[in-house]
């Protein structure tokens, strides 16, 4: 399995982990140019799979309907633009 591939089926929070100990180690400065690029690299895969199941996960909010009296009477999609 390749790392584009193990990332592909990361849950969010442990894909948000990995990307967050990325930035504080480019932050750091202590790692070879080479190191950061390829750092880089997998973070911006790590942000898109981040990215990606954000918006999955807004597509399935609802907004509850109320009804005139104030009850809830369904839901409808949450709009996506």
């Amino acid at each position: 399995m390749t790392d584009e591939q193990s990332i592909a089926d990361m849950p969010f929070e442990q894909a948000m982990k990995l990307l967050e100990e990325i930035v504080a180690k480019l932050e750091r400065g202590d790692i070879s140019l080479e190191d950061s690029i390829a750092a880089y690299e997998r973070g911006e895969l790590l942000k898109t799979r981040c990215e990606g199941l954000l918006k999955q996960a807004e597509a399935r909010i609802e907004k509850i309907k109320l009804g005139a009296d104030g009850k809830p009477v369904g839901a409808t999609p949450l709009d996506i633009e």
